[in-house]
């Protein structure tokens, strides 16, 4: 049986805390929950309203991992649900709105990945993002002289970027906005895209073509359709070790020489939000939003 933990008067059948799931650093099922519970005031108002599609690992990354996008079965009666419109019909999805419902999406050891919008405003995106990839032997250091150069070229339209690692070899860059469609952030974040290639040819693609990606950097403006998530801030990935897509200074970036200077894992979060706080608060305030040109 599952040890059952009462949490803010929730109860969960927390399964297997003794499982190492990284290998590779014998980090357990146990030190994931407790990762969420630690983070959670940070991480919670970044998943809130947005209907979530989970990345699950249930044997850690070398085993079985597969995307759940609608209800999983036994999800308890109190966990809040929302029906969302997809192309082919609307989907019953989960949304993470408080501390239990966090662990018990936790406990299905899962990737957290958000549309650029809420459940209210399924046709609004309020958030635009860009998704930096290198192609080896590029790497996230080329990524943050993309960031660099994006940063700057949205400060022109008045719009205030911030990073993120994606927890993997890249670099994610977000901004709130408001009063666009899905398909006008796409559109927009698109040609800043192109603009970038054509600033930085020997740097930056954008398009996904494979055989062109080697020593350089990708600029995934897609993650703006609709249809399309994106790795949420805080969340642990299925890698190797337990690595964070962590929220980053415009400093750290600037200052990025090595792969390894921007590469966090679940211990540092802690310490980092005690220093930092939430390096992504300014995409939850309304005031922050700006009008896509």
């Amino acid at each position: 049986m599952a040890p059952i933990t009462e949490v803010e008067g929730r109860r969960l059948a927390l399964s297997n805390l003794d499982k190492v799931l990284y290998p590779a650093t014998g980090f357990t099922k146990g030190e994931v929950l407790h990762y969420y519970a630690m983070t959670a005031d940070a991480l919670l108002p970044h998943l809130r309203d947005r209907p979530l599609s989970f990345l699950r690992y249930p044997d850690g990354p070398d085993g079985q991992v597969f995307f759940a996008k609608n209800v999983p079965p036994g999800t308890p009666e109190w966990v809040t649900t929302a029906e969302v419109p997809r192309s082919t019909g609307a989907a019953r999805m989960v949304l993470v709105q408080d501390l239990p419902s966090l662990m018990w999406a936790a406990n299905l050891v899962t990737e957290f990945h958000t549309p650029q919008w809420v459940v209210e405003a399924p046709s609004e995106a309020d958030r635009l993002v860009f998704d930096l990839d290198p192609g080896a032997p590029a790497s996230v250091v080329d990524c943050c002289r993309v960031a660099l150069w994006l940063r700057e070229r949205l400060a022109e339209d008045g719009i205030e970027a911030h990073a993120k690692t994606s927890g993997s070899k890249g670099l994610h860059l977000l901004a709130a906005v408001r009063g666009a469609s899905s398909e006008r952030a796409s559109e927009y974040a698109k040609g800043l895209a192109v603009e970038a290639e054509h600033a930085l040819p020997d740097l930056v693609l954008h398009r996904m073509t494979r055989s062109l990606r080697p020593g350089k950097v990708f600029v995934d403006w897609s993650q703006n359709a609709a249809r399309k998530t994106t790795a949420a801030p805080y969340t642990l990935r299925a890698r190797p070790v337990p690595s964070v897509s962590a929220p980053v200074t415009w400093d750290e970036v600037a200052k990025c020489r090595a792969p390894g200077r921007l590469e966090f894992q679940a211990p540092d979060m802690v310490p980092r939000l005690r220093d930092h706080g939430d390096l992504l608060a300014p995409l939850l305030d309304p005031e922050h939003a700006a009008t896509l040109p």
